[in-house]
């Protein structure tokens, strides 16, 4: 077969060291990376150790160096992180990163907040529920699709009004939907939609996308980013892959991908979302679902006997 009509590879799985296998390929080689990267938080899928807070800082600041070089002058870096938390003091990882990343002449575009309504709990501070994303362009020559990622307008049928540029009457709303913000939703009677959240569930529990990976990320987290920040062709990089989420939603909306990851069982666990992908069984949230909301009917929602006679005994009290 004549190379012009060989089928490209449409992704690759490599295990192995990032630093390793990153240097197979040239620099300006990739179109978006990506990433979640390990929280030095003592999960098993990171460096086999807690390493202390500057060691740790140091060793991701060579990634990002690495990354840097790796994408194209139209390319961007997706860099998702939350707080890296010491002896019960909170050390904000978007922070700590942002001057590497602007040492190498990136340019921050968004700071992206994801919400989510779900998580560990803190008793001595107040609980964390989100984390960033953020979206970093290599030059002003960036990729922006704003059109697939618009999200519904909260009143389509507002008109503008006087005589406003000569448009007194005419829809003031664009039909594709309103520019999507940095602090997301995706339910237009929700009020958070005027924000800049991005809100969709992390993968905890009964997640249908739920894996044997501790801190996975969800898929529609990475399909948004793929959409807006590429293009049907484009070559999409996970440094630190682990159940492939970045690879998948980068297969399902035509681009191709990359993924590194040192552990061979999250790399196996990648492969078999991407066969069910490709097989149509791939159990996932689909993208732009609403965040479920309580029912006040159900018998979860309501107050429970104990906590009204809890709050009559405390008002009792207050007045006495």
């Amino acid at each position: 077969m004549p190379k012009s009509q060989k089928r490209r590879r449409t992704f690759s799985l490599l295990e192995g060291d990032v630093f390793e296998k990153l240097q197979r390929y040239p620099d300006g080689h990739f179109d978006l990376v990506i990433t979640s990267p390990p929280y030095n938080i003592g999960k098993i899928y990171e460096r086999g150790t807690k390493l202390d807070l500057d060691t740790y800082v140091a060793w991701l600041n060579k990634v990002i160096d690495l990354l840097a070089r790796k994408i194209k002058k139209t390319g961007s870096i997706c860099w998702q992180v939350g707080n890296y938390i010491d002896d019960g003091e909170v050390f904000p990882l978007d922070v700590l990163f942002y001057p590497t990343f602007k040492k190498n002449n990136l340019q921050l575009r968004n700071r992206i907040v994801w919400h989510f309504n779900f998580g560990l709990h803190s008793s001595k501070r107040l609980s964390g529920r989100y984390e960033t994303i953020l979206w970093f362009s290599k030059t002003e020559r960036f990729k922006f699709n704003n059109d697939a990622i618009r999200v519904p307008q909260l009143y389509p049928g507002k008109r503008h009004s006087g005589k406003k540029n000569g448009h007194a009457g005419k829809l003031s709303g664009n039909p594709l939907g309103k520019n999507a913000t940095d602090f997301w939703t995706f339910s237009a009677e929700d009020h958070f939609c005027e924000q800049g959240i991005w809100e969709l569930p992390n993968v905890k529990a009964n997640h249908p996308e739920k894996t044997i990976h501790p801190c996975q990320f969800p898929l529609e987290l990475v399909e948004r980013c793929v959409l807006a920040f590429t293009d049907p062709g484009d070559l999409v990089l996970d440094p630190f892959v682990g159940a492939g989420t970045s690879v998948v939603a980068a297969l399902k909306h035509d681009r191709l991908a990359i993924g590194i990851d040192k552990d061979p069982a999250y790399l196996t666990i990648a492969r078999d979302r991407i066969t069910s992908l490709r097989n149509g069984t791939l159990k996932a949230r689909p993208l732009g679902k609403p965040i479920p909301r309580p029912n006040p009917k159900d018998k979860v929602a309501a107050l429970p006997t104990e906590w009204k006679l809890l709050r009559a005994r405390d008002d009792e009290i207050g007045h006495a």
